[in-house]
């Protein structure tokens, strides 16, 4: 199982930590959780930018390089992009991203 944190907008809120399967997105990890927060409105098909996190930065070396169509869907978070923006359904959770650190932006809408 891999573990990830999720910390919500609001910092005085405390974070959800989940486990997850290797090879699972964090997006249907975090939907399948009943998460608040990731909303997922195309379930994964990187049509909609409902499931955008920011990745904490000593995390973000350790994701791969986001493709071109995710890179272009960011532009249509509600929330500001910001470093470390990805949406979250082009995350493949592995053994290396155990201990993952995203914030949740204060909307998806």
């Amino acid at each position: 199982m891999i573990t990830i944190h999720l910390q919500p907008h609001d910092p005085r809120q405390a974070a959800h930590t989940l486990q997850a399967q290797p090879d699972q997105s964090l997006m249907q990890a975090a939907v399948d959780a009943n998460l608040p927060g990731i909303q997922a409105d195309c379930g994964g098909l990187l049509t909609c930018a409902t499931c955008h996190v920011v990745v904490h930065e000593d995390w973000e070396k350790q994701l791969p390089p986001m493709g071109s169509d995710e890179d272009g869907m960011l532009a249509f978070t509600a929330q500001t992009r910001a470093p470390g923006s990805r949406l979250s359904c082009q995350i493949t959770l592995t053994a290396e991203l155990d201990g993952l650190q995203v914030t949740l932006p204060a909307s998806q809408y």
